[in-house]
């Protein structure tokens, strides 16, 4: 296993976080690492925020449904697309991996939380003054984890099939 597989295997959601802030130079790489994503056509339609005042983290995370621990995420990062690219979608979850990955690889811990497509995404997008054009696509709270911990995941062999699947 090279160091790249062992960020990518050893990365997993975590929701509860200490109340250390994220330094700057971590999360300037960690967007370094969004931007670099692949694109459609290299449009990078993203817009990312990082949001780490308080007051702006509990409003966010009272909007949501799944998401009420942004509260206590030292940071939280908001990705956008723009809604005249025709793979915004696609683009910017490729953004938001690329941008989870890392921050793991500094030993920064955070969760995916939905925004394509949830009630609150207009919301969000008016509290943090984005522009019509954008619509939000993720939430990625993010901090220092309370404990580490392993997940488990599936045994791929019960998740790959090559050349044709196969009922067993």
């Amino acid at each position: 296993m090279n160091v790249v597989t062992a960020v990518i295997k050893g990365r997993h959601s975590v929701r509860k976080f200490k109340p250390e802030p994220v330094e700057d130079t971590v999360i300037h790489d960690a967007i370094e690492c969004a931007v670099h994503a692949p694109t459609a056509m290299n449009l990078q339609p993203w817009l990312i925020g990082v949001v780490r005042s308080k007051e702006k983290l509990q409003k966010i995370a009272d909007l949501t449904d799944h998401g009420k621990f942004i509260s206590e995420a030292a940071v939280c990062f908001t990705i956008f697309g723009e809604l005249n690219a025709k793979y915004y979608l696609e683009d910017c979850c490729a953004a938001t991996e690329n941008l989870i990955l890392g921050l793991h690889a500094h030993g920064v811990s955070s969760c995916w939380v939905a925004g394509a497509k949830k009630e609150y995404a207009e919301e969000v997008r008016k509290i943090l003054g984005v522009p019509e054009k954008y619509t939000l696509v993720s939430l990625v709270p993010a901090g220092l984890p309370q404990e580490i911990s392993i997940a488990s995941k599936k045994d791929p062999k019960k998740l790959v099939f090559f050349d044709k699947f196969v009922q067993e």
